[in-house]
């Protein structure tokens, strides 16, 4: 069953434990999951790439079953965490593939970190500044009002902000993969921690070296992403050279639930043209 999904290991990261795992067996590749989701949006994906390559995964700091501290979670902490993950699993020119807050680190490992990549798929990734919605600007300003919120008012708008990214409504069953890490004092907190250390300096500190990229990349975007805006995407794929961009329809910013199919196809041809 995919809703039995697996984050079997542990990775020291700074005294804080890390969950991670890998599927398959091959060359290595690596999947980065976004916010505020955790390794569970590749619970189909994985498995089918995992009969190409070797797939890592890991649920980032504060998120999913990795520990979830009163403390720095912000995209300059998680790079340097996948930076040491890399490092940790010894693996050698990877494909990635990465969605949202992933593919910003993604992009930051690559330029900031120079860690090398085979290929890159990036998924309706945080790469464009300005960024963040309403609702992230509001918690932003007021995290400890939004974190000391009734449990049944924060799961409530939990649930009306998760169902915003994807344009097929969730089972119940699949609600619960991604609500389920952010619920009770400590999930509640690390949820509303995570939005407000959201800066668009993470951004600002590549997105004009994108032209520096050194593999080859591709692009994925939901055409009704109401989170990150389509042209966000069309931008991206002009300062990145030679990146096709290709738009989803029907398909919204969590195409992990949407159009898997779509990711599935788009990698193993892209690995294939290699």
């Amino acid at each position: 069953m995919t809703n039995n999904w697996q984050v079997p290991e542990r990775f020291d990261f700074r005294g804080y434990a890390i969950a991670w795992g890998t599927i398959g067996a091959g060359p290595p590749a690596i999947v980065l999951h976004g916010t505020p989701f955790s390794s569970v949006e590749w619970r189909r994906i994985a498995p089918l790439l995992g009969r190409e390559r070797q797939i890592f995964y890991f649920d980032m700091l504060g998120y999913g079953q990795s520990d979830k501290p009163d403390a720095n979670v912000s995209r300059g902490v998680q790079s340097e965490l996948f930076a040491a993950l890399y490092a940790h699993w010894g693996v050698k020119n990877p494909d990635v593939v990465a969605h949202d807050f992933g593919g910003s680190n993604a992009l930051r490992g690559h330029i900031l970190n120079e860690l090398d990549y085979r290929s890159l798929v990036l998924i309706d990734p945080v790469a464009i500044s300005p960024q963040g919605s309403p609702l992230v600007q509001a918690a932003k300003e007021n995290e400890q009002v939004f974190a000391n919120l009734p449990a049944y008012i924060h799961e409530a708008m939990l649930r009306a902000y998760i169902g915003t990214a994807v344009a097929n409504e969730l089972r119940e069953d699949e609600m619960k993969l991604y609500l389920d890490p952010w619920l009770g004092d400590v999930g509640q907190k690390a949820f509303w921690r995570q939005i407000a250390q959201m800066d668009d300096k993470y951004s600002q500190q590549v997105e004009w070296r994108y032209g520096e990229i050194r593999c080859p990349v591709t692009i994925l975007w939901g055409e009704d992403d109401e989170w990150i805006p389509i042209a966000d995407g069309r931008e991206l794929a002009r300062r990145i050279a030679n990146a096709p961009f290709l738009s989803v329809p029907e398909a919204k910013h969590l195409l992990q639930e949407d159009a898997p199919e779509a990711i599935v196809a788009t990698t193993l041809r892209f690995w294939d043209r290699l």
